[in-house]
């Protein structure tokens, strides 16, 4: 599915990294990263269970290192944000375009906040909120019914649920219009 969407080719376009240490080869290793967390990884040394047998010739391409992803993941700034949503903006356009989408009838969206707990001290943004929970709190946006994410904002800090949800709202609408979804919303 993800050839068929042409996902690897969506990074290698929109995400530029500039000249430093991981630029490049943007989709390759962004495609390691997706294809090790489909498999059940959860860290980046996971991908290296990947490197074995023909997992290339299924993939269709080589899976990176653990060392290449890291220095490849540390080469993020805020700034690359953008870039990435503008991926995950054209993948559901695509797959919703291919038939993977809500249909022609009114689309329920869910948008809720949530914690996503973290281990370590440095996580650069993670903080304690009213449970208690070192974590971040970010703002996700699911089409109810198949809980497919349409969308996702990282708020700094230990953000109150309401903080940012106008423009996340805003973001989510537009991307389910650019979809193909002109319809209803509930």
């Amino acid at each position: 599915m993800a050839e068929h969407l042409g996902l690897r080719e969506l990074f290698d376009e929109y995400v530029q990294l500039g000249a430093g240490p991981g630029h490049a080869n943007v989709g390759l290793k962004a495609m390691t990263l997706i294809y090790s967390a489909l498999a059940g990884g959860d860290c980046i040394e996971d991908a290296d269970r990947m490197r074995v047998a023909a997992t290339t010739e299924v993939l269709g391409h080589g899976v990176r290192a653990p060392s290449t992803l890291g220095t490849f993941l540390r080469s993020f700034t805020w700034g690359h944000v953008a870039q990435l949503d503008r991926v995950f903006d054209e993948s559901i356009r695509r797959s919703w375009q291919a038939g993977a989408g809500p249909g022609v009838g009114p689309v329920t969206l869910d948008v809720d906040s949530t914690i996503c707990e973290t281990y370590g001290l440095k996580k650069q943004g993670a903080r304690f909120g009213y449970t208690n929970v070192r974590g971040y709190h970010p703002l996700l946006a699911t089409v109810a019914g198949t809980e497919e994410v349409v969308g996702v904002r990282l708020r700094g800090g230990n953000a109150h649920t309401g903080r940012g949800v106008a423009g996340f709202l805003t973001q989510v609408f537009n991307r389910v219009r650019r979809a193909g979804q002109p319809g209803r919303w509930c």
